[in-house]
């Protein structure tokens, strides 16, 4: 007989763990988070899991918190026998520290990645790594889904004339190209300048985009500076309409005052990140189904390809 699936949350973001086990077909299991008078915290799960699939939501971002919670839930499931334990990341948090980018930085992602592995997690699942060769960074498998499986449907139904893709930065170059590809259209590019982290200096746009309508595409909506200055720049080199599409909504500093005082006419997030607060800009767009059918589909040990509908280019 074939294992069951359990799926667990944390408190980075139970609405979403939610709507995941409802999708599926499950409930939430019951576990707890016991916390203690000087902010210490404990798991405890409190159904067996011996033997079980279990998936384990929890998504990384600030605060730390979050992740703590993760490998604390990994290390009580392999204690209680669980038979294969799965670490469903919707936003995988330290992922813009990749690289050795300056004398003595630590490499965050690499270590993350280090924890998780060493605490018992057998296979991840996350969506839209900063950088996908983060993947790497792993000894066990991960399944990297992908936002423009969501995305795509609803700029479809936007029906927009004469539809330009723009990268915020040269980082999301080859994001917006495989979207741009999907649509036949074409696209260009903001390149910026920092002065240091979250403070841009100068940016150019390189490309045409006079009377274009402008869909802006990125990972991680952090300030919203990248992304609200690109708009407006788009805005003054003639652009018809700017939109933004942007996978995890940090939405840090002033990101909720960026975005309503931008050209923007709207900015289309996922749910990996609870919103802090609503604006009339931001639109949300679960990602629900997209996990459930990842968490069903590895169960089965069937392929996830189908997910991927970005990369079956639109026959017109």
């Amino acid at each position: 007989m074939q294992p069951s699936v359990k799926i667990f949350t944390g408190n980075s973001n139970p609405a979403l763990a939610e709507k995941i086990a409802r999708r599926y077909g499950n409930g939430l299991g019951k576990v707890k988070i016991q916390k203690f008078s000087d902010g210490e915290f404990q798991p405890v799960f409190l159904e067996s899991i011996r033997g079980d699939y279990v998936f384990l939501v929890q998504g990384t971002n600030a605060p730390s918190d979050n992740l703590m919670e993760l490998l604390l839930m990994i290390d009580a499931a392999k204690r209680a026998s669980a038979g294969y334990i799965t670490a469903v990341i919707p936003y995988f948090g330290f992922a813009r520290q990749d690289r050795k980018d300056k004398p003595r930085v630590a490499i965050g992602s690499k270590l993350v990645a280090n924890l998780l592995t060493s605490a018992g997690a057998n296979r991840v699942i996350t969506m839209d790594l900063h950088a996908p060769q983060i993947q790497g960074f792993f000894d066990i498998p991960v399944d990297h889904l992908d936002s423009s499986a969501v995305f795509i449907p609803y700029i479809e139904k936007l029906k927009l004339e004469n539809l330009t893709f723009a990268s915020p930065d040269v980082g999301s170059t080859n994001r917006v190209r495989e979207v741009a590809s999907y649509f036949n259209a074409e696209m260009v590019i903001c390149d910026k300048h920092r002065k240091r982290a979250n403070e841009i200096a100068s940016m150019v746009v390189i490309g045409d985009v006079r009377d274009r309508d402008i869909v802006l595409i990125d990972d991680i909506c952090d300030t919203a500076g990248t992304l609200t200055k690109a708009a407006n720049l788009l805005k003054e080199k003639g652009a018809r309409s700017v939109r933004a599409f942007c996978t995890h909504p940090v939405f840090s500093g002033k990101a909720y005052e960026n975005i309503e005082n931008s050209v923007l006419e709207e900015m289309v997030v996922c749910d990996t990140i609870p919103l802090r607060q609503e604006s009339s800009k931001v639109k949300v767009i679960t990602v629900a189904d997209l996990f459930a059918v990842a968490i069903r589909n590895m169960h089965e040990n069937k392929s996830i390809t189908n997910l991927f509908i970005h990369s079956h280019r639109r026959q017109d």
